[in-house]
C-alpha cells in the first residue's frame, strides 16, 4: 500500500522533530514548513523535504500533490505571547486560517491541527472531556481556541481533527525545558535543586512519543469523525511530579508562591474509545532526561527555551 504524503507545518520544532522521525520510518513521504527559529535538527533524508518559510506567507502551491498537513507551528506558551499579543494572533490565527484557505486551493483532503488541553481553562472536573465549556484564561489558550473554530468552520469541504494535548514532556533532538516535566527534571540534574511555584496546580501530561503516536494514529485514520479530541493520560499536581522526579533524581525541592492559577486535568476517553493505547509515562520521560543529560546529549542551550529564543531574535 503506498503510504501517504503529509506535510508537517512546525516539522522543525520540539514535537514535530520527533514526529518527522517517525513517520520516515514508516515511510512515509514528508515535507516540512518551518520558519527554522530554533534551528533544524533533522538529518538528511530521501522521503524529506524541508522548506524555510514564515506561514504567514503560505501559498496553495506549497501544499500541492500531498494528501495531510499536520499543524504544529505557533508561537508557543503564555511568556511567549505575551511579549507581543497581536504577532501571536497574526501567527497563530490568521496563520491558521491562511493555511485552511491555501490548503483548500491544493485539495488537501485531511488537517491535523494540534490545539492545547489548556483551552478548558480552571476546571474542577475530574474529567475534563471535550464536552466542556472553553474558557481560556490566557492570550495563548485564547489563540489555540479561536485557532479551532478556524479550522472546524472549515470541517464540511476537509476533514478536520483538532488534538489537544496535555503538557508534552521528555526527549527530542529539538529540545524544550520549559515544559513542565522537562523544566523541572533538568533543575534537578543541573542543580541539584527543584523550584516549584506554588504546587497544588495540576498538570496533565502526555509523553512526546505517545503524542507523535496521537498524531500518525490521525494521519492514519482520516476517515474518523470530525472534531476536537484530548490527548493526556496523567493528571498529576506539580508537587506530585517534583516528588517523583526526585525518587529518580536526587534534589532538593524549594517551594515557592505563585500567581499561576491554571489548574486542570483532560479525560482522553473518546480518542482511547477509537482505539489509541498508551505507551509511556512521564516517568519514562525523567528517567531518559536523566539517560541523556549524563550523556552530555542535553545542555542548557537558549534555543531550548521559546521566551528566551524570541527575545534574541527579536521576531516581528
Amino acid at each position: 500500500m503506498k503510504k501517504k504524503r503529509v506535510i508537517i507545518i512546525g516539522g522543525c520544532g520540539y514535537i514535530g522533530t520527533k514526529l518527522t522521525l517517525f513517520l520516515l520510518k514508516e515511510k512515509y513521504k514528508i515535507k516540512i514548513i518551518d520558519s527554522q527559529l530554533f534551528g533544524n535538527y533533522l538529518p538528511k533524508h530521501p522521503n524529506l523535504q524541508i522548506v524555510k518559510k514564515d506561514i504567514r506567507n503560505i501559498y496553495y502551491k506549497d501544499f500541492l500533490n500531498y494528501d495531510s498537513i499536520i499543524h504544529l507551528a505557533n508561537i508557543a506558551n503564555d511568556p511567549s505571547v505575551d511579549l507581543d499579543p497581536l504577532l501571536s494572533w497574526e501567527v497563530n490565527v490568521l496563520g491558521s486560517y491562511l493555511i485552511c484557505k491555501e490548503a483548500l486551493k491544493a485539495k488537501i483532503r485531511h488537517i491535523i491541527f494540534s490545539s492545547s488541553g489548556s483551552v478548558y481553562g480552571i476546571k474542577k472536573e475530574k474529567k475534563v472531556t471535550e464536552d466542556l465549556e472553553l474558557l481560556p484564561i490566557s492570550a495563548y489558550n485564547k489563540t489555540k481556541m479561536i485557532a479551532e473554530r478556524i479550522f472546524l468552520s472549515f470541517a464540511d469541504k476537509i476533514k478536520i481533527h483538532c488534538i489537544r494535548p496535555a503538557t508534552v514532556c521528555g526527549y527530542s533532538p529539538k529540545m524544550r525545558l520549559d515544559l513542565t516535566v522537562n523544566l523541572l527534571s533538568f533543575q534537578a540534574l543541573k542543580n541539584k535543586k527543584i523550584t516549584v511555584l506554588g504546587g497544588n496546580q495540576i498538570r496533565p501530561n502526555i509523553h512526546i512519543d505517545d503524542l507523535v503516536r496521537v498524531f500518525s494514529f490521525f494521519v492514519e485514520n482520516n476517515k474518523i469523525k470530525n472534531g476536537c479530541y484530548n490527548a493526556g493520560f496523567e493528571n498529576h499536581s506539580i508537587y506530585e511530579i517534583a516528588k517523583q522526579i526526585t525518587k529518580i533524581i536526587p534534589a532538593k525541592i524549594v517551594y515557592k508562591k505563585s500567581n499561576d492559577k491554571r489548574s486542570y486535568r483532560l479525560d482522553s476517553s473518546k480518542l482511547i474509545g477509537l482505539g489509541f493505547k498508551k505507551k509511556y509515562n512521564f516517568i519514562d520521560a525523567i528517567k531518559e532526561l536523566k539517560e541523556k543529560y549524563n550523556q552530555n546529549i542535553i545542555k542548557d542551550l537558549d534555543n531550548y527555551y521559546s521566551i528566551k529564543t524570541l527575545k534574541k531574535i527579536n521576531f516581528k
